[in-house]
């Protein structure tokens, strides 16, 4: 089944499949980009103007593609509100037209977070693929074989040792304990989604290996939470040397969490 979208809002498929937030999009020869969440598979390509054939119902593109691509927010209509409340993330907006924060699926966010420590997008891309595919369901569809992220079951039983072996690393005994934190309910990923930021935030930072960034990381793209603000290196840089050290992210509130994507996208493509 494929169904005509029409998305009037800023919407650009290849700056969100390279803006470091997800990591198992992929694009064919013919500019369909292919996105997963949970068990559901999309396939989409732009047709022309503000047109693009989708590979869903219209009710699955309501109910599931429509909060994972954010579209019920105007990011045209913040860029408007943010505009002149800083130049560098001005230019930042304007060459990141198109950005959108995706609302992925917590549990994949939590363990892609954490795989992503002192690793760069493509070894994160590598490592959490082959996760999926040594662990996760296989589904088939019209374009190829897919593999599903791991849940928490499919992982219960895989060692340190095995987890090492899709490239983990030290990472692999962080992973192992947010498998063991979920599978307990000492972590309820479904629980805490009804907390305010700061109380998921803390709840997320009991998982070993899960510091601010992870926990913000986690917070933004799994809940959400678009008033969070993951800093890493890039970030940092943003702070330090294009606003001379003065963190101008908390001036916009709840739209802070996408200025910082808008930033990240930008110092990552021209920082040299």
């Amino acid at each position: 089944m494929e169904t005509q979208i029409n998305i009037q809002d800023d919407f650009d498929l290849e700056k969100i499949a390279t803006s470091g937030q997800c990591f198992r999009v992929r694009k064919f020869d013919d500019g369909t980009y292919r996105f997963i969440t949970g068990s559901h598979i999309l396939y989409i390509r732009p047709i022309e103007g503000s047109l693009y054939l989708a590979s869903c119902s219209q009710k699955e593109w309501r109910e599931i593609w429509e909060t994972y691509f954010d579209l019920t927010r105007d990011y045209a209509g913040l860029r408007k509100r943010a505009g002149g409340k800083n130049l560098f993330l001005q230019k930042t907006m304007e060459y990141g037209r198109g950005l959108r924060v995706l609302r992925q699926e917590p549990w994949e966010m939590l363990i892609t977070f954490i795989i992503s420590q002192r690793k760069n997008i493509p070894a994160i891309s590598k490592s959490v693929g082959m996760l999926a595919q040594k662990y996760g369901a296989r589904v088939s569809t019209a374009w190829e074989t897919v593999s599903l992220f791991p849940t928490p079951e499919e992982l219960d039983s895989v060692s340190i040792e095995e987890l090492s072996e899709c490239r983990l690393g030290y990472r692999a005994a962080y992973v192992r304990d947010a498998v063991d934190k979920v599978r307990s309910e000492t972590l309820d990923l479904t629980a805490i989604a009804g907390y305010e930021d700061e109380r998921l935030f803390q709840e997320l930072l009991q998982v070993h290996g899960v510091g601010k960034k992870v926990a913000n990381c986690v917070c933004l793209f799994g809940y959400g939470r678009s008033a969070r603000v993951p800093v890493d290196v890039w970030i940092s840089r943003v702070i330090q040397e294009e606003c001379k050290g003065q963190n101008p992210f908390p001036a916009f509130g709840e739209d802070a969490g996408i200025m910082q994507q808008y930033a990240f996208y930008y110092e990552k493509k021209f920082w040299h």
